[in-house]
This record gives structure tokens, C-alpha cells and sequence, in this order.
């Protein structure tokens, strides 16, 4: 096993603040533990009641405290009381050695007193107090556990709960309804994730400007077929760019380089079109093997579907003129055309490698969220993994592994190794 798991549940009202980037960069960037997944809750009744319960009788000899957590849960995370209409709940599950533990520090403790900024709940809690002690205000800004016992309760009782209120939290209690509202996907890409830093919540706080809300949000690795299937509609527009005068261009370029004199484009125009479907696939190869870590043609038909090496993050936001409004702060594809301020311009490297994917229209984001299939439950597998036998282990590593058995026998010695050892004695 790669650690323990740790959760994170950002509140409703640090999530409405839009404070969700800046808490998400800090877990991060702070903890250099992995996120291994992230997902939008709207807590029932059923659910804040046993998750408050667990709350107050956690502790016998801390009651006291534990007894303001449990009211802040009834009062905050319940639907609301006159629509009915969920909060909007984000649990972050994140895997490491001493994970529980790392997450506890950089969260800091929910009855706050410096307020220096030092860890989250510096920054973004509030626990103000009477002259008589009572407590007038409390906001702690997420919840977290600070043990590995209490970690595991929490993350059993949460994955019951995950299928069913979990997903698109589309009728949020703050989320604005209305014809004019649409949804649009987001994908911050696999350069975000390469090593642990700050860079997909800070492109998180930068998408804020937006005034959208975020009512969904996955962890996951694309599988091949999903990427073609996502990326399938470029190859045609690739093609047509090649045509339309780029190919010829660098045809030309190319030619005057190798035989040292200029070639003139319109000398070679007549290879554009049996060269443009070749070029297509191929920048669609590359394309997908930077999603994925996998080029599809070296694929087989089985090999498609297992998860790739690569961790991307999607986000789906709700607003009026929400497609239009993403993109627009996103910038251009290109980084170099984006202007300053832009998620591209500050954080993409070329036209690939340019941080973040966003849908360009309400039309294929549906199709994108659907290939993505963001309402899947990603909570439970890991919780099951990490908490629940040997069974669960091995059909998560099974279904998270490409490629041959040969690759799978290795990874399961290398997995349970030490495992058995500390069992053995």
C-alpha cells in the first residue's frame, strides 16, 4: 500500500466564497501527498445526521468541542430548510504515508487562535469568542479528522453515502437555476499533476473570476478509448488546418532547410492532401499519449481501457453564459497568443501543453462530461481499497493496472511485500 488515506471536506460556505482553489493549492503544494480523488456531495438528512452522531460521541473526554463540530454539521451541511435544495459539499481524498497526519497540520485546529495564516483554518476559519468565552461565530472552513481511527469511520460512513449523494450537484442551494444557466467541463491536464504543487488549485481560484459555481469535480486517469473518443472530433480539424495552408508552409520549410535553397508553398500544395491525413493522426497520436501515457496505435483493443499514467482533474461549472465565460479566461489554445492573467498565458507551456480543456460549447459538454462520466463514484473503490480486505485491494490495483499480466504479477509483489512482513512479525 502507497500510505493511508486522508479526506478533506470543504464546507459550503468556503466553497461559495470561492475559496475552493485556494484551500485545494495548499493541500497540495503543503502536504505533497496525491490527490486520488475529489468529489461534489450534497449531503442528505440521513447522512449529515450520522456524520454529525460520529462526530459527537467520537471523543468521550472531548465532548465539549466535538459537541460544536456536530451542531455546525446539522446546521451547515443539512439541506436547506425552506427549498430543500442540497449545500454543496467537496470531499478531497488524498493518499501518502502519515497522510491523516500531514493533512491534520496544514489544516490546523478548528478552535483557531493566532490567526497568522500558518495553515487553512488560520486563513480561511473564523472562531470568535465572547468576552465570557462563549463562542459567537464559528466557521471552520473544512473538516477534517485528526486521527487515522477517525479518518476511517468518516471515510466509511461518507462512501455509503457517495453514489447516492454524490455527482452533478446541479439544484444546489446556491447554484443559480434558469434557462439561461448552462454547464461546461473543465480538464486541468496531466502537466498540472507531474510532481505536487500549487498549480491546479491556483488555476481553480483563477477560474473564480467567472462568478460560476462549481458543481462538480473528479479525479480520474484517462483510459485510451476515452481519450480518442473525447479527442476524436480534433483529427478533422487538424486535418483541415494542414489543408488550409499550415502544411504546405511547413512542407515548403522543411524542403528548403534539406536542400538549401527556398522552396515556394505553391510548388508543393499537391502533397498537402495525401500527407494532411497522416499528420492528423499522428498530432492525435501525440495528443493522446500526453493524456493517457499511451500512444493508442501501440494499443491493443483490451489495453484501451485500462486507466493511463496520467492524472487529470474535472471540474464542471454552472452559471449563465458559463461555456463562454470559462473560455474566456482560459485564453487561446496557443499560450503565447493568451493574454497576461489567463490560465494558458500563465501556466501553458505550447498548444498541448497548455494546463486546462474547455468545452466550446453547452453541446459538447455534455458529450465531454458523459465520455469523462463525472457522476461515477470514485469515493467507495478507495475506500474499499484502503479499508475494506485483501478482495478490494486486489480488484482495485487490477482495474488501475495496463498492459500485461507479466506488469500485474510484479506490481502485486512489489505491493504486498512489505504487507506481509509486518504481518509475519
Amino acid at each position: 500500500m502507497s500510505g493511508n488515506l486522508a479526506y478533506v471536506l470543504i464546507n459550503p460556505y468556503t466553497i461559495a466564497k470561492s475559496r475552493t482553489g485556494g484551500v485545494i493549492a495548499r493541500y497540495i503544494g503543503r502536504t505533497e501527498l496525491n490527490l486520488v480523488a475529489a468529489r461534489m456531495f450534497g449531503p442528505s438528512l440521513d447522512l449529515v445526521k450520522e456524520y454529525a452522531d460520529a462526530i459527537r460521541n467520537a471523543e468521550p473526554d472531548n465532548r465539549e468541542k466535538d459537541g460544536i463540530i456536530a451542531h455546525y454539521v446539522e446546521t451547515h451541511y443539512a439541506p436547506d430548510a425552506a427549498t430543500g435544495r442540497p449545500r454543496r459539499v467537496m470531499m478531497l481524498l488524498f493518499e501518502g504515508e502519515n497522510a491523516v497526519e500531514k493533512v491534520w497540520n496544514v489544516t490546523g485546529p478548528a478552535f483557531m487562535q493566532s490567526g497568522s495564516g500558518g495553515t487553512i483554518r488560520d486563513t480561511y476559519g473564523d472562531y470568535v469568542q465572547d468576552a465570557r468565552g462563549a463562542v459567537t461565530y464559528f466557521e471552520p472552513a473544512v473538516l477534517v479528522a485528526p486521527n487515522s481511527r477517525r479518518a476511517e469511520v468518516v471515510l466509511k460512513l461518507w462512501a455509503r453515502y457517495s453514489e447516492r449523494d454524490g455527482g452533478i450537484i446541479q439544484s444546489g442551494v446556491d447554484v443559480p437555476q434558469g434557462a439561461n444557466c448552462e454547464k461546461t467541463l473543465v480538464l486541468l491536464k496531466p502537466d498540472n499533476f507531474r510532481i505536487p504543487s500549487a498549480r491546479a488549485g491556483n488555476i481553480i481560484d483563477i477560474l473564480s473570476m467567472s462568478n460560476l459555481r462549481i458543481v462538480g469535480i473528479k479525479k480520474f486517469r484517462m483510459t485510451v478509448a476515452q481519450a480518442e473518443k473525447f479527442y476524436g472530433p480534433v483529427q478533422e480539424s487538424l486535418r483541415k488546418r494542414f489543408l488550409g495552408g499550415s502544411g504546405a508552409k511547413r512542407i515548403a520549410s522543411a524542403l528548403g532547410k534539406d536542400f538549401g535553397f527556398e522552396v515556394p508553398e505553391e510548388s508543393v500544395q499537391g502533397l498537402c492532401e495525401p500527407l494532411a491525413p497522416l499528420f492528423a493522426r499522428q498530432q492525435f497520436d501525440s495528443i493522446v499519449k500526453f493524456m493517457t501515457g499511451y500512444v493508442p496505435s501501440e494499443c491493443v483493443a483490451s489495453e484501451k481501457t485500462w486507466l493511463g499514467r496520467e492524472e487529470c482533474l474535472a471540474l464542471v461549472y454552472e452559471g449563465v453564459g458559463a461555456v463562454r465565460k470559462i473560455r474566456d479566461i482560459l485564453g487561446p489554445t496557443d499560450p503565447t497568443q493568451a493574454k497576461p492573467g489567463s490560465v494558458r498565458r500563465e501556466f501553458g507551456s505550447n498548444i498541448m501543453v497548455n494546463a486546462a480543456h474547455a468545452s466550446d460549447s453547452s453541446e459538447n459538454a455534455r458529450r465531454e462530461m458523459d465520455i469523462v462520466d463525472v457522476m461515477s463514484d470514485s469515493i467507495r473503490p478507495l475506500v474499499e481499497k484502503h479499508h475494506e480486505g485483501v478482495m478490494a485491494k486486489v480488484r482495485h490495483v487490477a482495474t488501475g493496472l495496463p498492459g500485461a499480466g507479466r506488469r500485474f504479477m510484479q506490481f502485486m509483489r512489489d505491493q504486498w511485500k512489505p504487507h506481509t512482513r509486518s504481518m509475519n512479525g
